[in-house]
């Protein structure tokens, strides 16, 4: 893997030689070599490993993602801003079967970062609100799930969010043993 600024230096390198060619008059190699350049200047902007790790996640193999990602040594140095956004979200995404709390931290890590998909944004917020209320945080969790929803413009999300609304609703209304009436008052009420 490259560093950011080394793929920047190779793909200017090619720019200048295409420019070369282009003054010599080979004007197909010219061509050439700056399509090759885009290629640098793609992988600058979108890291080859966290594109192969969302293929592996498409396949439901978090193993073979958890290994892309791992091949990523220092993502501050080698990812722009962005991409260390999503870089810290898959990682939130693989940890959140096992621990919670870190899949909290890579996942608020991840929105201070950016990701620059809506859809993205508002699962990784609607993550963050299902980790707030497992917690009992119920009113962080309703602020997420709010901005989750004003995220999801296109409705991908729109299934998980109506489930975890009526999760939310489930467990605020407190459960009766049996049919029981929970309390004295109630007993009184239903004697009469």
């Amino acid at each position: 893997m490259y560093n950011k600024i080394i793929k920047l230096i190779i793909a200017f390198g090619i720019i200048a030689f295409a420019i070369y060619q282009f003054t010599e008059g080979n004007i197909g190699n010219g061509i050439m070599y700056l399509l090759l350049s885009g290629i640098f200047i793609f992988l600058y902007f979108k890291n080859e490993f966290i594109l192969l790790a969302f293929l592996r996640l498409r396949k439901q193999d978090f193993e073979g993602a958890k290994k892309w990602l791992n091949k990523i040594k220092n993502p501050s140095s080698a990812l722009v801003k962005k991409q260390e956004g999503y870089y810290n979200y898959l990682h939130g995404i693989m940890v959140s079967q096992d621990n919670m709390n870190e899949a909290e931290k890579y996942f608020k890590k991840a929105i201070s970062l950016g990701l620059s998909m809506d859809h993205d944004l508002a699962m990784a917020k609607l993550n963050l609100a299902g980790i707030a209320f497992s917690k009992r945080r119920k009113q962080e969790a309703q602020i997420l799930l709010k901005e989750a929803e004003a995220l999801d413009k296109r409705n991908i999300l729109a299934d998980q969010i109506k489930m975890f609304k009526q999760q939310m609703k489930k467990a605020a209304i407190p459960k009766q043993h049996y049919g029981q009436p929970t309390s004295a008052r109630q007993n009184r009420r239903s004697r009469r």
